[in-house]
Protein backbone atom coordinates (compact mmCIF):
# COMPACT_ATOMS: atom_id res chain seq x y z
CA UNK A 1 0.00 0.00 0.00
CA UNK A 2 1.55 3.31 -1.00
CA UNK A 3 2.40 5.77 1.77
CA UNK A 4 0.34 8.89 2.16
CA UNK A 5 2.02 12.02 0.91
CA UNK A 6 3.08 14.32 3.71
CA UNK A 7 1.27 17.64 3.59
CA UNK A 8 3.56 20.56 2.86
CA UNK A 9 1.63 22.72 5.31
CA UNK A 10 2.40 20.50 8.31
CA UNK A 11 5.99 21.72 8.87
CA UNK A 12 4.80 25.27 8.42
CA UNK A 13 2.16 24.92 11.13
CA UNK A 14 4.61 23.21 13.42
CA UNK A 15 7.15 26.03 12.90
CA UNK A 16 4.48 28.62 13.52
CA UNK A 17 3.34 26.91 16.71
CA UNK A 18 6.94 26.68 17.90
CA UNK A 19 7.47 30.38 17.20
CA UNK A 20 4.29 31.33 19.09
CA UNK A 21 5.39 29.18 22.02
CA UNK A 22 8.80 30.90 22.08
CA UNK A 23 7.19 34.34 21.96
CA UNK A 24 4.84 33.38 24.79
CA UNK A 25 7.75 32.15 26.90
CA UNK A 26 9.74 35.32 26.15
CA UNK A 27 6.83 37.57 27.09
CA UNK A 28 6.18 35.64 30.26
CA UNK A 29 9.78 36.34 31.31
CA UNK A 30 10.26 39.82 29.85
CA UNK A 31 7.06 41.42 31.09
CA UNK A 32 7.60 40.72 34.79
CA UNK A 33 11.20 41.91 34.50
CA UNK A 34 10.08 45.10 32.75
CA UNK A 35 7.38 45.60 35.36
CA UNK A 36 9.95 45.21 38.13
CA UNK A 37 12.19 47.78 36.46
CA UNK A 38 9.30 50.24 36.18
CA UNK A 39 8.38 49.69 39.82
CA UNK A 40 12.01 50.23 40.81
CA UNK A 41 12.19 53.49 38.83
CA UNK A 42 8.97 54.76 40.42
CA UNK A 43 10.23 53.80 43.87
CA UNK A 44 13.51 55.66 43.29
CA UNK A 45 11.65 58.71 41.95
CA UNK A 46 9.33 58.75 44.97
CA UNK A 47 12.31 58.41 47.28
CA UNK A 48 14.02 61.35 45.56
CA UNK A 49 10.88 63.47 45.92
CA UNK A 50 10.41 62.68 49.59
CA UNK A 51 14.11 63.11 50.39
CA UNK A 52 14.79 66.34 52.26
CA UNK A 53 18.14 67.87 53.06
CA UNK A 54 19.11 68.50 56.64
CA UNK A 55 18.34 72.18 57.36
CA UNK A 56 21.17 74.44 58.45
CA UNK A 57 21.15 75.88 61.97
CA UNK A 58 19.69 79.38 62.23
CA UNK A 59 23.12 80.95 62.78
CA UNK A 60 24.43 79.44 59.55
CA UNK A 61 21.30 80.49 57.63
CA UNK A 62 21.74 84.08 58.79
CA UNK A 63 25.47 84.09 58.03
CA UNK A 64 24.70 82.83 54.53
CA UNK A 65 22.08 85.54 54.06
CA UNK A 66 24.55 88.25 55.07
CA UNK A 67 26.98 87.00 52.41
CA UNK A 68 24.12 86.90 49.91
CA UNK A 69 23.08 90.46 50.74
CA UNK A 70 26.61 91.85 50.44
CA UNK A 71 27.12 90.07 47.13
CA UNK A 72 23.83 91.38 45.72
CA UNK A 73 24.59 94.88 47.06
CA UNK A 74 27.91 94.98 45.19
CA UNK A 75 26.46 93.59 41.94
CA UNK A 76 23.32 95.71 41.96
CA UNK A 77 21.11 92.61 41.95
CA UNK A 78 17.89 94.19 43.22
CA UNK A 79 15.78 91.03 42.95
CA UNK A 80 18.20 88.98 45.05
CA UNK A 81 18.59 91.84 47.51
CA UNK A 82 14.86 92.25 48.01
CA UNK A 83 14.41 88.56 48.85
CA UNK A 84 16.32 89.02 52.12
CA UNK A 85 14.63 92.23 53.30
CA UNK A 86 11.18 92.61 54.82
CA UNK A 87 8.84 95.02 53.07
CA UNK A 88 8.67 97.08 56.28
CA UNK A 89 12.42 97.08 56.96
CA UNK A 90 14.05 100.18 58.47
CA UNK A 91 17.34 101.51 57.09
CA UNK A 92 19.55 103.76 59.24
CA UNK A 93 22.21 105.65 57.34
CA UNK A 94 25.91 105.89 58.07
CA UNK A 95 25.71 109.65 57.45
CA UNK A 96 23.57 112.35 59.04
CA UNK A 97 20.27 111.49 57.36
CA UNK A 98 16.83 110.40 58.57
CA UNK A 99 16.02 106.67 58.60
CA UNK A 100 14.22 105.17 55.64
CA UNK A 101 11.09 103.15 56.32
CA UNK A 102 10.17 100.37 53.93
CA UNK A 103 11.89 98.60 51.05
CA UNK A 104 9.97 100.58 48.42
CA UNK A 105 11.40 103.82 49.82
CA UNK A 106 14.92 102.42 50.15
CA UNK A 107 15.10 101.01 46.61
CA UNK A 108 15.45 104.32 44.68
CA UNK A 109 18.09 105.52 47.17
CA UNK A 110 20.11 102.34 46.68
CA UNK A 111 19.78 102.48 42.89
CA UNK A 112 21.00 106.08 42.89
CA UNK A 113 24.00 105.15 45.02
CA UNK A 114 24.84 102.12 42.91
CA UNK A 115 24.70 104.15 39.69
CA UNK A 116 27.46 106.40 41.07
CA UNK A 117 29.66 103.53 42.24
CA UNK A 118 31.96 101.30 40.23
CA UNK A 119 34.55 98.60 40.99
CA UNK A 120 32.98 97.95 44.36
CA UNK A 121 34.55 95.65 46.90
CA UNK A 122 33.02 95.13 50.33
CA UNK A 123 34.60 92.65 52.74
CA UNK A 124 33.31 91.76 56.19
CA UNK A 125 35.11 90.50 59.27
CA UNK A 126 34.38 89.79 62.94
CA UNK A 127 30.79 88.71 62.43
CA UNK A 128 28.71 87.98 65.54
CA UNK A 129 25.24 86.41 65.34
CA UNK A 130 22.75 85.89 68.16
CA UNK A 131 19.44 84.04 67.77
CA UNK A 132 16.58 84.29 70.26
CA UNK A 133 13.44 82.49 69.11
CA UNK A 134 12.10 84.09 65.95
CA UNK A 135 14.33 87.17 66.33
CA UNK A 136 18.07 87.44 65.69
CA UNK A 137 20.67 90.14 65.34
CA UNK A 138 24.09 90.24 63.74
CA UNK A 139 26.92 92.73 63.72
CA UNK A 140 30.07 92.82 61.63
CA UNK A 141 32.83 95.15 60.47
CA UNK A 142 33.21 95.98 56.80
CA UNK A 143 35.95 97.31 54.55
CA UNK A 144 34.78 99.22 51.47
CA UNK A 145 36.78 100.20 48.41
CA UNK A 146 35.66 101.39 45.01
CA UNK A 147 35.15 104.36 42.75
CA UNK A 148 32.41 106.91 43.49
CA UNK A 149 31.71 109.57 40.87
CA UNK A 150 34.97 108.59 39.20
CA UNK A 151 37.05 109.11 42.34
CA UNK A 152 38.69 106.30 44.33
CA UNK A 153 37.08 105.83 47.72
CA UNK A 154 37.90 103.71 50.76
CA UNK A 155 36.12 103.39 54.06
CA UNK A 156 35.60 101.15 57.05
CA UNK A 157 32.65 100.78 59.36
CA UNK A 158 30.22 98.54 61.16
CA UNK A 159 26.74 97.25 60.44
CA UNK A 160 24.07 95.85 62.74
CA UNK A 161 21.24 93.78 61.25
CA UNK A 162 18.07 92.67 63.00
CA UNK A 163 16.34 89.58 61.57
CA UNK A 164 12.86 88.24 62.09
CA UNK A 165 11.71 84.76 61.11
CA UNK A 166 8.55 85.03 59.07
CA UNK A 167 6.95 81.97 57.46
CA UNK A 168 10.08 79.96 58.30
CA UNK A 169 12.23 82.49 56.39
CA UNK A 170 14.72 84.88 57.99
CA UNK A 171 14.24 88.48 56.82
CA UNK A 172 16.14 91.65 57.66
CA UNK A 173 13.83 94.11 59.43
CA UNK A 174 16.45 96.65 60.53
CA UNK A 175 19.74 97.70 58.94
CA UNK A 176 22.00 100.16 60.77
CA UNK A 177 25.29 101.14 59.12
CA UNK A 178 27.91 103.44 60.60
CA UNK A 179 31.30 104.49 59.26
CA UNK A 180 34.36 104.47 61.50
CA UNK A 181 36.40 107.64 61.77
CA UNK A 182 40.04 107.45 60.83
CA UNK A 183 42.42 107.54 63.76
CA UNK A 184 44.16 110.92 64.10
CA UNK A 185 47.76 111.01 62.97
CA UNK A 186 50.39 110.90 65.72
CA UNK A 187 52.07 114.32 65.96
CA UNK A 188 55.78 114.33 65.24
CA UNK A 189 58.23 116.93 66.54
CA UNK A 190 60.56 118.81 64.25
CA UNK A 191 58.74 117.54 61.17
CA UNK A 192 59.52 119.72 58.12
CA UNK A 193 56.56 121.30 56.44
CA UNK A 194 55.53 119.42 53.32
CA UNK A 195 55.04 121.41 50.14
CA UNK A 196 51.52 122.07 49.00
CA UNK A 197 50.16 119.50 46.59
CA UNK A 198 47.53 116.86 46.05
CA UNK A 199 46.86 114.52 48.99
CA UNK A 200 48.67 111.22 48.86
CA UNK A 201 45.90 109.41 50.75
CA UNK A 202 42.72 108.43 48.94
CA UNK A 203 39.56 110.25 50.03
CA UNK A 204 37.12 108.14 51.95
CA UNK A 205 33.35 107.89 51.66
CA UNK A 206 31.34 105.16 53.38
CA UNK A 207 28.29 103.50 51.90
CA UNK A 208 25.34 105.61 53.02
CA UNK A 209 23.11 102.67 53.92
Amino acid sequence: MPAKPVSAAAPTWRSLLSLIACIAIFLSVALPASSQKEKKKKKEANAAETHTTIPMPDEQQIDYKISEVLGAWQLGDVDRLQQDYADDAVFVSGVWAPPIFGWSNYLPVYQQQHARTQQVRLDRVNTFIKVSGTVAWACYQWDFSGSVDGQPMTSRGQTTLVFEKRNDHWLIVHNHTSAAQDAPATPQLKQPTAPAGPPTQQPSKPPSY
